[in-house]
């Protein structure tokens, strides 16, 4: 009867532990969301120019870019469990700081720490998890930072449309002063809500023991050895325990033999997980995940689904992402990560093949009108067209084309414009829509406030000369508008896309960053693959646009299709699998530098 109370209760702590890294998760999907909902109403009641705005939008990149870059080191100084509630510490600062500020600079700061919380969160909670949790429920716990992660992102979207509904009702009272005021307490309430989980996030963080590997690299062993204790049983204890010493009273009798620290980092035990994880990390956002979840709206409207259905589409997309997820989490430990990786890079490549070539049959249809909407430039380099239905026709008759358009048949235009090095797009406008408004093409809508915000639009671009270039309209594109069943046949490629992304790559790429790397380059290590990741990220954001502008969307979705064979290859003939090992038997199989060692799964 003891025996079953001493397995409730590390039972108990265990999920404890998963709640606690959950909320994590949770944190850092709703930094990534929280902004689509509460930009409008910004945008609406805060006085802030384009390039303000854009600055308070690129802030959290900013932050999250340079915690990521110290937050390995910060973890080895100060611990696991420590630097978990410092990152909520500073999400839960944050909010208030944003939701009560009334001028620029505090909006800016306020978003700049929800950043650096994200970055922190992103890199300690899967090392904590990594060398906390056993090996027969890591890849769970993992999973499960993903799974609230889209949770928060989901959350983010529906706490946004409760807000717009809201807005919607106020509106109808046609109360201008009374409308106003509710959109300035709408994206300020939009922040208030993310506020809670925050709070439990630092709670939970304080309560948790810390990482035990970490402790007995400081020396504490009596400390690293109660720590295990509250997940584990003795048994299991002692023996993890073991091999843990054997790991750190190695890698010491080397240091005291003399051997220099950078020729141990060269070996084979170093080297190739770390790399292995940099292919992962990289090539999780060469799916084009991020690009096309932010463009998901704009890719469906393109594809022939109404503005309103293109709207739901998005909401599904996010609940794909949000279900599929759980039955990655369920799943992981079972099947694998090497199993789930593989499959999902698959799926992802057949779903964007599909949809590349759904959008290829109406892509190959449209028209290049940017002759004549350069004509169109005032002298103050600046742009303003109403798009509808006669100007379809007149643009169309002056470039000598139908574009396939039938009798009757919409049409949309995008257009992508510059000015010096950098580029920006026009929102989709349709020939069929009664309420639209002119397209308003303006510097401040393309180029960068500042020297910060240019960097991470186009670190090679030359923001002196673009505040004085001449507006180029670089593309104008006239497409017939598909027929609903088109859109929908896209959407549903982009949902088995999601699908096949959640269950695989979205709960197994957080795994293969903490898992492979060995102890002593696990929180350094893990702050560079993500460094890489976020870099891949700015730079697929960077090409996304000019690519869909000149090539077509279908073009972008080839190129993710390919990319993704390399992770698909990697996953399948490179990649170990981890499953129910612990991270000292990970380590020692790639010490022992097996030919086989990538293709083969580790000996039991």
């Amino acid at each position: 009867m003891g025996a079953t109370a001493v397995v409730d209760k590390k039972s108990s702590y265990n999920r404890f532990l998963l709640v606690v890294a959950g909320l994590g998760g949770l944190l850092y999907g709703v930094d990534v969301g929280i902004i689509a909902g509460a930009l409008p109403y910004l945008e609406a009641t805060s006085g802030l120019n384009a390039g303000q705005l854009s600055i308070v939008v690129a802030a959290v990149l900013l932050g999250s870019v340079i915690s990521t870059l110290f937050a390995g080191v910060l973890a080895d100084w100060m611990g696991r469990k420590s630097l978990m509630a410092v990152s909520g510490v500073l999400f839960v600062v944050s909010i208030p700081m944003i939701a009560l500020s009334h001028g620029y600079g505090p909006l800016v700061f306020g978003r700049l720490l929800q950043g650096v919380s994200a970055g922190l969160i992103g890199v300690v909670v899967p090392l904590y998890l990594a060398e906390c949790l056993s090996a027969s429920s890591r890849g769970k716990g993992t999973g499960i930072f993903q799974w609230l992660l889209t949770l928060g992102i989901v959350t983010a979207a529906l706490v946004g449309a409760y807000f717009s509904f809201r807005v919607d009702q106020v509106a109808q009272l046609h109360d201008p002063d009374r409308l106003f005021s509710f959109k300035d307490t709408a994206w300020r309430g939009i922040f208030w809500v993310s506020l809670p989980p925050g709070i439990l996030f630092v709670i939970g963080s304080l309560m948790v023991a810390e990482s035990p590997r970490w402790l007995l690299r400081r020396g504490r062993k009596e400390a690293a050895y109660a720590a295990l204790l509250r997940s584990r049983t003795p048994d299991q204890a002692d023996l993890e325990f073991k091999e843990m010493e054997a790991v750190t009273a190695a890698e010491h009798g080397k240091s005291e033999s003399g051997a220099k620290t950078s020729e141990s980092l060269l070996r084979r035990k170093y080297v190739i997980p770390f790399v292995l994880a940099c292919i992962i990390l990289a090539c999780n956002q060469t799916t084009g995940i991020n690009s096309i979840i932010a463009y998901n709206t704009n890719i469906l409207l393109q594809s022939g689904l109404s503005d309103f259905a293109a709207h739901w589409g998005y909401v599904v997309f996010t609940l794909v992402n949000f279900l599929v997820t759980f039955g990655g989490v369920v799943l992981v430990d079972r099947k694998g990560r090497k199993f789930l990786l593989a499959v999902g890079s698959a799926g992802i490549i057949v779903s964007l093949v599909c949809t590349g070539v759904i959008f290829r049959g109406t892509e190959s249809l449209r028209v290049e009108a940017s002759s004549s909407i350069q004509s169109m430039v005032t002298p103050d380099q600046k742009l303003g067209l109403l798009y509808d239905r006669k100007a379809a026709e007149t643009l169309l008759a002056e470039t000598g084309k139908t574009a396939g358009v039938g009798a009757n048949q919409p049409t949309s235009l995008v257009i992508i414009y510059s000015y010096g090095d950098f580029r920006a797009a026009t929102k989709v406008a349709r020939s069929n829509d009664t309420a639209a408004k002119p397209l308003e093409i303006t510097r401040e809508s393309c180029v960068p406030a500042n020297k910060v915000v240019a960097f991470f639009s186009n670190p090679f671009g030359n923001l002196d000369v673009a505040r004085e270039a001449p507006l180029k309209i670089d593309n104008a594109l006239i497409t017939p508008v598909p027929s609903a069943r088109n859109g929908w046949l896209v959407a549903i490629t982009l949902f088995v896309f999601m699908a096949f992304f959640a269950i695989g790559p979205g709960v197994c790429v957080w795994l293969a960053l903490s898992e492979l790397m060995p102890t002593r380059i696990r929180s350094n290590g893990m702050s560079i693959a993500l460094l890489i990741n976020q870099a891949v990220s700015t730079t697929i954001a960077a090409i996304f646009l000019p690519t869909v502008g000149k090539y077509g969307y279908s073009t972008m979705f080839f190129g993710f299709a390919g990319c993704t064979v390399i992770y698909f290859i990697t996953a399948t003939w490179l990649l170990p699998e981890t499953k129910g090992k612990t991270l000292e038997e990970i380590e020692e199989h790639f010490e022992k530098g097996s030919t086989k060692s990538g293709a083969e799964t580790i000996a039991d």
